[in-house]
């Protein structure tokens, strides 16, 4: 048998398998892989979207959770894998600021994945203990400016959505508050309502229950929008801080190459669960926000991950928070 003609046997060989694992999938069931620990907000989207995708899916979606390195060591382990759609990765914000916080990553967010589409947006709140005198927005700005160094601002962790919303924060009101990482949201939310700190601002996934029942003091969303699940808590934007709009965006991806039809049938799974009803309730308990049907799409979060690494870089750099 001729080279030429064994390569191209050996070619038409690996479609065919290529072809019947696609047709196949999933055979087994998939893991959806959660960068953070178990109980905290992007693991509680994925075990309800795990349960909204199994059905459209065809097969079970069981969540993994994956921590450390504030959740690199999960986007390397997803963007290594055999690309046979077994394992996918659901990430919010960091996947757009880990390029700029860390010194060397041994991944490449734009380039090393296949993109899945886009998932919810979650509203932030900026939060205070009980005891903080300012009461409100309007005094809380003048409060910061003349008493920053004595204030304590908590976040849990480096890449953390609540220490991506202190960067934003304090560059947008230009004033540089004394920054407390915790190993974690639990932490930092008991020792800000211990008094130990101050201010912290987190996920309303994470925050409208104590806001509900007054185990901390709000002063606003970070949205343009009003958060579902807190509607009479006023926005930043709206309160005089204007153009202040963070929201903490969730996409999936999975390692580069895995063939069209499975990612194919993973994003009509994902905008088939995006409609479930139940998944919809839980969202909107949370006060998460459903991303409509043009941003599930490769496109959509490709281009999204692409403007949003572009506009995190420069805040991080000005902030000189970096990890090795």
């Amino acid at each position: 048998m001729k080279p030429v003609f064994k390569m191209l046997v050996a070619g038409a060989l690996a479609l065919g398998l290529a072809q019947g694992a696609s047709a196949q999938y999933p055979a087994k069931p998939v893991n959806l892989i959660v960068p953070f620990a178990a109980g905290g907000p992007t693991d509680v989207v994925a075990r309800r979207l795990a349960e909204a995708m199994s059905k459209p899916m065809g097969g079970t979606v069981v969540v993994e959770n994956v921590v450390g390195a504030g959740g690199n060591i999960a986007v390397d382990k997803v963007a290594k894998s055999a690309p046979d759609g077994y394992n996918i990765l659901i990430h919010h914000i960091g996947m757009s600021t880990s390029p700029a916080l860390y010194r060397k990553l041994n991944y490449n967010a734009l380039t090393d994945f296949e993109y899945i589409g886009q998932v919810i947006d979650v509203p932030m709140t900026l939060v205070a203990n009980n005891n903080f005198p300012p009461n409100t927005f309007a005094e809380l700005l003048p409060y910061l400016k003349a008493n920053k160094d004595k204030v304590n601002y908590a976040n849990a962790g480096l890449g953390a959505a609540s220490h991506l919303c202190g960067l934003l924060f304090m560059s947008a009101i230009e004033v540089d508050l004394q920054t407390i990482p915790y190993k974690g949201t639990a932490p930092a939310m008991t020792d800000l309502q211990g008094g130990q700190v101050q201010l912290l601002c987190d996920q309303t996934t994470q925050t409208t229950q104590l806001i509900e029942t007054k185990r901390v003091k709000a002063y606003g969303v970070t949205t343009k929008v009003k958060a579902s699940s807190l509607p009479n808590l006023r926005t930043l934007d709206e309160q005089g801080l204007k153009g202040f709009d963070l929201a903490i965006w969730h996409g999936m991806y999975m390692s580069k190459g895995t063939p069209k039809a499975i990612t194919d049938k993973v994003n009509a799974a994902l905008n088939t669960a995006l409609k479930d009803p139940a998944f919809v309730a839980a969202m909107d308990k949370m006060g998460a926000i459903i991303v409509p049907p043009a941003k599930a799409t490769p496109d959509g979060l490709k281009n999204h991950l692409s403007a949003e690494t572009a506009k995190w870089a420069p805040i991080i750099k000005k902030a000189g928070q970096y990890a090795d």
